[in-house]
């Protein structure tokens, strides 16, 4: 069943809540309705380092429409820590005076419309004791450690420093990556509701029993009285997990005792929530004559806030990416008066790829080989950090395919020889890669005698698609139409799966829903076998499956109607999966706010890996130095397809998004003050259409056995990874400038 399952896995399938989004009928966090709820309006710190002094509420209560406003002074006392995206120590917010960075949440003006809450959080005075803060690297006062490595020591072997000292050539370069902010389109609402003892809370979430486990245990109350929901969410791309705020919201829901919802603004959604945190890299690479890889170093920093260790160590893959003898890696963590960081599309690969591929180029330039002809030279069917086989590999085939179609051959590899005019022309390509995660989960599904089937798991739509995907795999499951299968989505009360991150989650969802829709399958085809009325008596069940809306097999048929009324007018079947190498309770300790998580990296058996290549045409104007990309081709190899159509949007949104890594994004910071500058749609700098080229995605089929039953890697991430290196790489191939400090403006090609 599994491998007839994955063969006819793939098809274009259009969304099935395609209809619902354009129209204005997908309900979002913000439009859950509620009954006579207050609106909230957050006070957040103008200074990034020191205490509140006082706070002068008077002007502001006067406010028509004002119920209270609440701070540290007012809101109690004895809570617990606040806990970061990684669920170690982080910014507070109303436990104390204490501010930790600019933009802190401080407080929260309640009142009887949004537009009263603004007007007196306006008038709202705040003092402060303030002291120098430590705005980012080389600032006064700030504080460097090595990281503790969560998944082990970090990548080691052999001797690389004597193997570079030997080696006949040499890169050593230093490079960085800018801070970057989410901005998803849906803003970081909170709407929390009491009944009782019972909480709701309408969230925006990647993980709904996360949101749900970690507010209970802040508000010590038991799982079961707290409901998280979350039907859609409008983007959220590592932002949108449990967060700090969501206790506070509903402590003081409950303090006025009416529902209270708040939305902040987009400059809020600056230093209230995560981001991706400025790195600074120093890689080496030593090679042969002919361009074979002797020795990897490669040595990170990432800024993060005073309390928080976060860091997202990107070296777990650069250490694996090509066969290498000799490795060292670290990373180190550098404490800042900054909110903490989180995860990023991409979180770790994004920034730590695109010095190990600029690397790659570098190479390949200086040993006059070209770019491919280095990675083909030391791909590898064996991870070279740990000995295990790739469940499979198809780097090389998204190279050879991807270049074929991007006319690679026509590439001059001489810095600055090619120009069209006032334009100067260059090419460059670098690898996309993505560990294969997966994750435990639970599902319900049902299926009724009239050929419908209901699928529900507390799963989350990010804009991924996955209440289509979900379907697809049921309906091909089951033998039904994909517009005869209900799917639920979204909410906390519904079987648990793991946080929609990581690329993990249309695996975990789909092994799960396979496996319940397989339960229900046997469950017709042994009640078929043993019904001496039926043509299927004493046949071998296993040979039986549902198709067409009907049970055949064997040169028989029976409809559906008729197989499901034998065991009752329905059949459910609740199912869960735990991938191997998981504790056999991992579902039950994902419902207790512990998930765990099957890393591409972390297995015993195989390394699991989805890899691609992005090939860049880029064009520098001789005299204006602005900077065109005219061309794309990104060819991926990733596993099984569940479907198409969604599958090629994934791929073409990340490919942007790296082009925007590369060209445009950069969150400024005042070095003085330690406060975001451009915190706004209009300074912080995103692609438009204008700026967006022809972008072609390739699809390279490949068949993984090993990397789970279905063969599903993950695609939501690969896309971004590498894209900022071959956006680089082709600009020195257009002016002999390269870049190492991302983003690449007009300004470094002076």
């Amino acid at each position: 069943m599994t491998d007839e399952l994955r063969d006819r896995l793939g098809g274009s399938v259009e969304r099935i809540d395609g209809i619902a989004k354009v129209t204005g009928a997908a309900r979002y966090a913000s439009d859950e309705p509620l009954t006579n709820p207050a609106f909230g309006y957050m006070l957040v710190s103008r200074i990034a380092r020191g205490s509140i002094r006082a706070i002068d509420v008077t002007t502001a209560k006067a406010v028509p429409g004002v119920i209270d406003i609440v701070t540290y002074e007012n809101i109690g006392t004895g809570f617990k820590p606040a806990k970061g995206p990684d669920g170690g120590p982080t910014t507070t917010t109303l436990e104390s005076d204490r501010v930790w960075h600019d933009g802190q949440f401080i407080g929260l003006v309640v009142a009887e419309t949004l537009e009263a809450a603004r007007e007196a959080a306006d008038k709202v005075t705040i003092s402060y004791a303030s002291e120098s803060p430590s705005a980012t690297f080389d600032s006064p006062g700030v504080e460097t450690e090595p990281h503790k490595p969560q998944r082990g020591e970090d990548p080691k072997k052999g001797d690389a420093a004597a193997a570079f000292a030997g080696a006949p050539v040499k890169i050593s370069e230093h490079y960085s990556t800018p801070t970057q902010h989410h901005n998803p389109i849906e803003l970081f609402t909170v709407s929390c509701v009491w009944d009782a003892d019972k909480l709701t809370i309408y969230e925006p979430s990647q993980f709904m029993w996360g949101t749900k486990t970690s507010t209970a245990q802040q508000l010590d109350l038991k799982p079961d009285n707290v409901r998280a929901i979350s039907r859609y969410v409008g983007g959220a791309f590592g932002s949108k997990g449990p967060n700090p705020r969501t206790h506070w919201i509903a402590r003081i829901a409950r303090k006025i005792g009416r529902p209270v919802k708040v939305v902040p603004t987009r400059d809020q959604g600056f230093t209230i929530a995560t981001y991706r945190a400025e790195t600074r890299q120093h890689l080496e690479l030593g090679a042969t004559s002919d361009g074979k890889l002797v020795s990897l170093s490669h040595e990170g920093w990432e800024v993060t806030s005073r309390p928080s260790p976060y860091n997202v160590s990107g070296v777990e893959t650069t250490a694996r990416m090509y066969a290498c003898p000799n490795i060292h890696t670290a990373v180190n963590v550098v404490h800042a008066d900054r909110n903490t960081p989180g995860y990023m599309r991409a979180p770790p690969e994004t920034p730590y790829m695109f010095a190990l591929e600029s690397a790659m180029d570098e190479l390949a330039h200086a040993l006059h080989i070209d770019p491919i002809e280095v990675r083909r030279t030391n791909d590898t069917a064996i991870d070279p950090v740990n000995g295990h086989p790739f469940s499979s590999r198809s780097l090389m085939r998204c190279y050879d395919e991807a270049a074929a179609k991007f006319g690679w051959a026509r590439r001059n590899p001489a810095p600055g020889a090619t120009s069209e005019g006032d334009w100067q022309v260059g090419m460059g390509c670098a690898t996309a890669c993505y560990p294969s995660n997966i994750g435990p989960a639970a599902a319900r599904v049902s299926l009724n005698a009239d050929g419908q089937a209901s699928v529900s798991l507390a799963g989350h739509e990010i804009g991924t698609g996955a209440y289509t995907t979900v379907a697809v795999v049921a309906a091909q499951s089951l033998g039904l139409p994909v517009e005869s299968v209900k799917v639920s989505l979204g909410d906390s009360d519904l079987p648990p799966i793991m946080v929609a991150g990581g690329s993990n989650n249309a695996a975990s969802a789909s092994l799960v829903v396979a496996k319940a829709c397989q339960q229900i399958r046997e469950q017709l085809a042994r009640a078929a076998t043993s019904a001496i009325s039926s043509a299927f008596h004493g046949k071998d069940f296993a040979q039986l499956r549902l198709e067409d809306g009907k049970l055949v097999g064997l040169g028989h048929e029976e409809a559906l109607r008729e197989a499901v009324a034998r065991v009752g007018h329905r059949v459910e079947v609740y199912a869960e999966n735990v991938p191997p190498g998981l504790p056999a309770d991992a579902v039950a300790c994902m419902s207790q706010g512990k998930p765990t998580m099957l890393s591409g990296s972390g297995r015993t058996d195989v390394t699991a890996y989805a890899f691609g290549a992005h090939f860049v045409e880029v064009r520098v104007h001789r005299l204006t130095r602005e900077i065109r990309v005219p061309r794309v081709v990104s060819a991926f190899a990733a596993g099984t397809i569940i479907n198409s159509k969604t599958a090629h949007s994934q791929f073409m949104g990340g490919a942007i998004w790296g082009l925007s890594s590369a060209l445009f994004e950069a969150t400024e910071i005042d070095l003085q003050s330690a406060r975001y500058i451009n915190k706004n749609f209009a300074d912080y700098l995103i692609p438009v259409n204008a700026d967006t080229p022809s972008i072609e995605i390739l699809m390279i089929p490949e068949r993984d056995v090993r990397v789970n039953a279905l063969g599903i890697k993950g695609i939501g991430e690969i896309g971004i990874v590498g894209m900022n290196a071959a956006v680089a790489n082709a600009v020195f191939n257009a002016t002999g400038i390269r870049v190492r400090d991302l983003p690449i403006r007009a300004e470094k090609l002076l």
